[in-house]
Parts: structure tokens; sequence; C-alpha cells
């Protein structure tokens, strides 16, 4: 055995990674680990076979021996800390799913470990992406034990690193599979992660996912949830190699605060992550109605609000795809001037959401909706107020306060207190959300907006100016705002200090800034002494800038045949030479003695005669010494620059009096334009002024003609009503008129037939009996007394009357049915049934089946002979009693009549 051991060791690493032995690959793992340990950087030679031949760790990772595969995990944890990103870039394709597959759902904790370590050290050497998308694929396997295992494998990733480093996205889209997993491990595996997510995300992870859960799902999270709503906001645990060279560099930079910085909030803020940045944009624009602008223009407030509903369920998307948005945007725009609220409430609604799911792309839009929203802030009820508010935030996260900050202070001069108060609000508002600094002409405005409040006659408008000036001076510091602060009394700063204290802003203060300029002084001044080269490339500029000098530099050009000398000098002295000037300290002095190095050759033009008298007499001395001593002449310069500074000042007094003519140029140029943009900007505030004028006026001309379209609609409905009823009266009228004409030939006929009647030849044929007249009144049911023809016909019209009839519904043939009027056969026997029709001068029937009555009546057995010429003798008096009847008859016609209400009744005439 030890021989063969000891011809395993002699085996390079690859072989014994590939060896058959599991004990040979399990100590080649770990020669492989002491190797990569004792290593002095990432281009030892040790790493070169396994990154030439990354398949290898795949074995080693996955190894059939529990035992060598935690070797294996191991000596690979090893190759990546101490290989590099390279080791990570080259394997890393290679080895995440088997340990997904093989070393997650070990057996053996020290492999699992490992296992894990090993994938944390896969995203901290490069990024994140690529570790995810191999281990994907895990969630999907068929084992229910390495399901598990992944999830655990990716919660750990994300516990370690965050989703700011590692994206959620796939792991939320693939969550809802998981929660559907049979095995209860794996459902409590996906509970625990989705935790973990929400703990970075909160509810951004929502709309992702959510509605693909179940109900029950929902719920058991939702208590989850609110276990963590309680815990601070996670920090990221484990740096990338990125953020740890970050960090170095920060720390061994003497002056590098600012990097810093940086790197310590990409730790800090590492989790925040907002649900726009997770969804993918959607195109609303294909969903809109195509009826929309026309719905929207409708002259019914309803279609207006059914449109503006129909626009805000296509935009409630988490991100919006950029598209032509301009005749939406308008049209929303337009119904800020809406007489409904309820249609101002929900086109605000519908900017919100635009704005939100567009971000940065709505701010071309901002000029267009954000005045006719601050103007419609004078509604007085308080959700028309809240919609119109979400609106103007949202528009402003679109832009930045410089873009905003103008229409703002205009309309905290506005006329309604109600929109002065909303619109305080809003700048407060946009002061905390804001990430950028003002300027320091944008914080006198606001400052001086603020103090102008703190007199204003409402105590509301009082305490936000307050708040405003608090919050600022959060923003900027004390130091900033004490000009602002200097003339108010001790109880405003108190409360403006009170402001400061709670005031809760997201924007950088900029002292670290402000203390860099001090720093790149000196810089600059050493290299104005140091190096010649940056003031002699600045003669250019200067000579372009005046070019009548020129003229004046043949008085410089005649000491050219002291060159030889003067390139033997500076030489040794290392000055001066680039000048050519026959004295290199005179001509040190000049070049140190601009101030730009702008002005400094114009200088020695200008005064070059004097200089050319001066230098002879201290040139001799300075020759003199250099030939003697070749080493002092060094320090002379140095020293000669020293009191470079003072001639520096009559020589600026020199160039201010040669430039003095064209900086007052300059200045009044300046002055030009100045009044120019004061006259631009207050020809802009009178436009802005006359537009809002215009469109106020546009609003009340849309009311009136509203209310006119209204009005008219509304007699229309009358008139058409009234045509309506008058068309209902004349048929009524016309009906009526029927009816009399009927009632009249009714009555007619009845006058007829009773006045003009023949004889009663129906008895004198028949042989019948005339009744006696005073039995006229007598009851026929008794059956002892005759009934005579006007009895009959009183009745006959007894029971008429008393019939329930209608005028209407009667007619000719029902009358003479009745009547007994078309019965051919009068005073004859029909069929032996007994029955008998009496004449039409009675205008009734009579039947009777064996009855008493119609024996009597006929006068058969009981009535003798010689009763009958008796009674025909007395014509007159039955005549005398047909007249009588014939006047009730008359009587009880005209009574009925009156009920029906076609004519008054006799004792009303």
């Amino acid at each position: 055995m030890a021989e063969g051991e000891e011809d395993f060791s002699s085996l390079p690493l690859p072989d014994r990674f590939t060896h058959k032995a599991w004990k040979v690959r399990k100590e080649g793992y770990e020669d492989a680990r002491k190797q990569f340990e004792v290593t002095a950087d990432e281009s030892d030679p040790v790493f070169t076979p396994f990154t030439q031949d990354p398949s290898l760790w795949k074995g080693a990772v996955a190894d059939s021996n529990v035992a060598a595969q935690q070797e294996g995990l191991g000596s690979y944890c090893s190759f990546l800390k101490f290989g590099g990103t390279q080791a990570c870039t080259r394997t890393r394709g290679y080895t995440v799913f088997p340990i997904v597959e093989k070393g997650l759902p070990s057996a053996r904790p020290a492999a699992k470990t490992n296992a894990l370590e090993a994938l944390l050290l896969c995203v901290e050497m490069d990024k994140a992406d690529p570790v995810i998308e191999e281990m994907i694929p895990g969630l999907s396997h068929k084992v229910p034990k390495v399901i598990a295992a992944t999830l655990v494998g990716l919660r750990n990733i994300y516990h370690n690193f965050g989703c700011k480093i590692v994206d959620p996205k796939p792991v939320l889209k693939a969550l809802p599979k998981v929660f559907g997993h049979a095995d209860k491990n794996v459902r409590a595996e996906a509970q625990n992660l989705t935790v973990e997510l929400y703990r970075w995300l909160r509810e951004a992870i929502k709309p992702l996912f959510w509605a693909d859960l179940k109900p029950v799902q929902q719920t058991d999270l939702d208590k989850l949830f609110e276990n963590v709503k309680q815990e601070p906001s996670p920090k990221q645990e484990r740096l990338t190699k990125a953020q740890q060279d970050a960090m170095a560099v920060a720390s061994s930079a003497p002056d590098g605060g600012e990097v810093g910085e940086e790197a310590e909030e990409f730790e800090e803020d590492g989790g925040e992550v907002d649900a726009f940045d997770l969804a993918e944009p959607v195109d609303v624009l294909s969903k809109v109605p195509g009826d929309f602008l026309d719905q929207v223009a409708s002259s019914k407030w309803k279609e207006r609000k059914d449109a503006v509903d129909a626009l805000h369920g296509v935009l409630n998307v988490p991100k919006i795809k950029d598209g032509p948005f301009n005749d939406i945007v308008q049209a929303l725009a337009k119904c800020m001037k809406d007489a409904n609220i309820a249609v101002v409430t929900a086109a605000a609604n519908c900017i919100d959401l635009l704005a939100k799911g567009l971000r940065s792309s709505f701010g071309k839009h901002r000029s267009v909706v954000m005045p006719p929203m601050m103007e419609r802030l004078k509604e007085k009820k308080q959700s028309v107020a809240d919609a119109l508010g979400g609106a103007l935030d949202s528009v402003f996260l679109s832009t930045n306060l410089s873009d905003c900050l103008e229409e703002i202070l205009e309309f905290l001069k506005h006329k309604n207190p109600q929109v002065k108060q909303e619109t305080l609000k809003f700048l407060i508002r946009c002061l905390r959300t804001t990430r950028d600094v003002p300027a320091k002409a944008e914080v006198k405005s606001i400052a001086e907006a603020g103090t102008k409040l703190l007199t204003d006659s409402s105590e509301v408008n009082r305490a936000g100016g307050a708040e405003v000036l608090g919050t600022l001076m959060k923003i900027m510091g004390e130091r900033a705002m004490n000009p602002y602060l200097d003339g108010l009394d001790d109880i405003r700063k108190t409360k403006i200090k009170e402001f400061f204290d709670t005031a809760e802003v997201k924007a950088k203060e900029r002292p670290k800034p402000v203390a860099a300029p001090p720093k790149a002084a000196p810089a600059a001044g050493k290299k104005v002494v140091g190096g010649r080269k940056p003031a002699l490339g600045m003669k250019k500029p200067a000579a372009a800038a005046a070019p009548p000098p020129p003229a004046e530099d043949p008085p410089i050009i005649p000491p050219s045949p002291a060159k030889p000398a003067t390139r033997s000098i500076p030489s040794k002295l290392g000055a001066a030479r680039p000048g050519g000037l026959p004295t290199p300290g005179s001509g040190l002095k000049k070049r140190l003695g601009g101030p730009g190095g702008i002005a400094s050759p114009q200088a020695r033009r200008v005064v070059s005669p004097p200089t050319e008298e001066q230098p002879p007499a201290p040139a001799a001395p300075k020759f003199g010494l250099t030939r003697g001593l070749a080493g002092r002449p060094i320090a002379k310069p140095a020293a000669a620059s020293e009191p470079a500074p003072a001639p520096a000042a009559p020589q600026v007094s020199g160039m201010t009096a040669a430039e003095r003519a064209e900086l007052e140029e300059l200045r009044l140029e300046k002055e030009r334009f100045t009044r120019t943009v004061e006259d631009l900007k207050s020809e802009r505030t009178t436009l802005n002024s006359q537009v809002t004028e215009l469109q106020n006026q546009n609003a009340q001309l849309i009311e009136d003609h509203t209310r006119d379209v209204l009005g008219i609609k509304a007699k229309e409905t009358q008139l058409v009503r009234a045509r309506s009823d008058a068309e209902t009266a004349e048929q009524t009228v016309q009906k009526q008129q029927r009816e009399i004409e009927r009632l009249k030939r009714e009555l007619a006929r009845a006058l007829r037939a009773s006045t003009i009647s023949p004889p009663n030849t129906m008895s004198d044929s028949m042989n019948l009996p005339v009744p006696d007249t005073d039995s006229v009144y007598q009851d026929a049911s008794n059956g002892h007394g005759p009934i005579s023809r006007a009895g009959l016909q009183h009745m006959g019209s007894r029971f008429d009357s008393s019939r329930p009839r209608s005028y209407a519904s009667a007619s000719p043939s029902e009358e003479k049915e009745n009547n007994g009027l078309d019965s051919p056969g009068l005073g004859s026997r029909d069929g032996g049934l007994g029955r008998r029709k009496l004449s039409p001068t009675f205008g009734t029937s009579y039947s009777g089946l064996g009855s008493p009555t119609r024996s009597s009546i006929l006068g058969s057995g009981n009535a003798s002979g010689e009763d009958q010429p008796a009674r025909r003798t007395e014509p007159a008096e039955n005549w005398k009693r047909a007249a009588e009847v014939t006047t009730q008859l008359k009587a009880r016609i005209e009574q009925m009549k009156a009920k029906q209400g076609l004519t008054r009744p006799p004792a009303q005439r």
C-alpha cells in the first residue's frame, strides 16, 4: 500500500482528480487544496491545469463517494478564493448545477456547507446572474430533495448579497410553480425564500407572481410578512470582489473620502429595489380604446367618466413602455377643467399612473399637465385634493426641482387661498423627496417665498412657510440659511428650528465638495512655479486676444546676440530657457508676476523699454557668479522666484488699464444681456398670466355653453311632452264627440219610436186584452193582475238603466237586439218556447216560460173576451199614459247623459 500511495502521490493532480480509486481522488483534492492555499497570487502555475480543463471540477464537486465529494467541494472553494475572477468564470458553467444537484442535498453537513460556500464564492468573485441561471433548472428537478436544496441555496444567496446585487426576477417568476409542488418540504422552503425576498423588496414582489398563487397561499404569506414588517431594513452581509476593491481603494486613498462614501452608500442601500425596476414595460397604447378622445370630448359627463375609467384600467401596470402619449396627456389636461369633479378625480388618477409608469420619460409632458392641475387645487373636496396631490407628486418624481420650481413659486402667489395652501404643501413634499441640492439662486427664491409666507394672514400658511425654511435648512445647512433668517424674530426662528430638527430629506449636503477648492489652489501654484510650460502655453491666447501689441515686439528682438550666453547659463540653472530672454532672473519674475499667466506677456511687451535699461547692472554680477561657482546660481533663481508676487501688483494695474475699455464694454454687454433676460422673464410672466386668464375665460365659456345646452334640451323635452299631451287630449275629444253623436242618434231614435207609434194592431190581430191603466205599476211577479204596455215599458227602462252597459262599447246591433227592433215576428210564438217580443214602442222584450205573467199578458183561458172591447174604448187614457211613460224615459236618458258628463241634469238647466 505504501508503494501504491507513493505512486499515486507522484501522479499529476489532474490525473489524480480523474483516478478510478476514490481514495486517490480524495487525496488529490486535499493536496490541491493545500497547494492553492500557499500560492502567492492568481497567476501561480498550479491554477493553470484547472483553468485550462474546467471539467475536472465537475467530477470533484459531484464525486460518487461522499467522503471524496466533501474534500472536492472544499478544494473547489480554495480554488475560487485564491484563483481570482478567472477561476470563477472558467469553471462555474461546469460546477454550479452539479453542486445544486449533488452537493446541496448531501447528507454530510460539511459537504453541504462547502457546497453552499462554493455558490456564494461564485457570486462574490464575479456576478450573480450566471449562477442564478444555472440554479433555476434545479427548481424543476424530479427529485423533491433537490428542489428543496435549491431553494435553500437561493435563500442564502439573497440573504448574503441582497436583491440589488442578485436579480430577483427569474426566481420570482419560477415561484408559483414551486408553491404548487406536492412535497410539503418544497412548499415550506418556497415560503422561506419568499419571506427572504420580502425582507428586501417589501410590496414590490407582489406584482410579479402574487396573482398566480392561490388565496390560501396568499393568506399564509401575508401572515408571515406581518412578522417581517416589524424588522429593520436588511443590509448586505457579504461584499462582492468589486465592492471589496472599492473599499480597499477608499481606505488607502489619503484624501479620497468620496470613494469611501460611494462604497459605503452602495453597501447600505443595496437592498432598496423598486417594483419599477423589476417589472417589464407594457405597451398600453395598443390597449387604449380607439374612441377614447371622442368619448372624453363628449357633452355627457357620464361618457367622459367612463372613458377616463377605461383608460385608468389600461394604465394600471407597474411599468409603461414609452410612446406617443401627447394626445392622451392633452386630453387628461383638459379634463382638469371639467365641471364634474368625478371626471377630474379620475383624470388625476390616470396622470398619476402614467407618470409612475413612465418615470423620467414623462418629464416632457410636465408643462402640459402641471399648470391645470395646480389651478384645479381650488376644489375644497378632500378626495379631489388628494387625487391632484398624488398626481403632482408623481409628476415631480419624473422631473426635478429646477423644472417645477418656477411654476410652484408662481402659484404660491395665487389669489385663491385654497390653491396657495395646497401649492405650499406640494413644495414641502418636493423639498423632502428631491435628491438634488437646489442651486444658490433657487435657494434664494425658495427662502424669499417662505419668508413672505411667515407674515401671511392664514395660520396654516405661516406654519407652512416656517416648514419650508426648516426643510430647506435641513438640505443646505444652518450656515447657508443664516443670511435669510437674520431679520426674523426669535419666535419665528424657534418655529423654523423645530421643523429643521424634525425634517427628513433625501438630498445630499454640500460641505465636502465646498472644502475641495482650497486644496486645488496650491496645486495650481505649484504648476506655475515648477514647470513654465503652462505659462508659456498661455501666450498664444493672450496674443490672439490683443493683436495690436505685436508691433512692439521689435524692441525685444535686438538682444538676440546675447543668446549664446543665455543658453549656457540657463542650461546650468535649468530655468527660463524657453523664454529666450537675456536676463533669466527678470524673465522669471515677469512670468511669475502674471496672476493668471494670460496678462503677463502683454505686460512684458508694454514695459519692455525700461527692462532693457535696467538688466545690464545686475546682469554682470550674475554672470560672474555663474562662471565662478556653477552650483550657486541654482539657488538664486529660486530665491528670485520668491519675491515674484511683489511686482505683480503694478503689472496687474498696467494690464487692467490696457484692457479697461474692453472690460467696460463687456460689462455693458453683460448689463444689456441681463436687462434683456429680465425683460423676457417679465414678458413671459405677463404671457403666462394672460394664458391663465384666457384659460379661465375659456372654462367659463364652456360652463356657460354646457348650461345653455342643458337648458335647451330641457325646453325641447317639455315641448315634446306638451305635444304628446295635446295629441292625447285631441284623441279624447274626438272620441267623446263620436260618443255624443251616437247618443244623439239613439235619443232621436227612442223619441221617434215613442212619439210616432201605430195603434196596437198586434193586440187586435191576436185578440189580446189591453191591460188596465191602473195596473201599470203592478208587479209582474205576483201573477194576479195584467201588465199594461206602459208598465212593460217602465220595467224595460228600469232593466236597461240597472244594466252595467257602457255607451262606448254598445253597438247599434246590440241596441236593436235589446229593444226588439230587429225581430221580424212580433206577437208570434217561437217554436213553443213561450217567448214573446213586444212592439218596438216599448223598447223592451219579455219572456215567460209557462209563468203566470205570460198567461196574464196573453190572456189565454182566464181573460174573457168581453173585457177586450171595453179596453179598446179608452184609447185616450192609454195614450196619455204612454206620453207620461215617454216623459219619464226622456228624464232617465237625461240623467244617464249627466252621469256620463255629456249634458247637465234637468235640475241644473
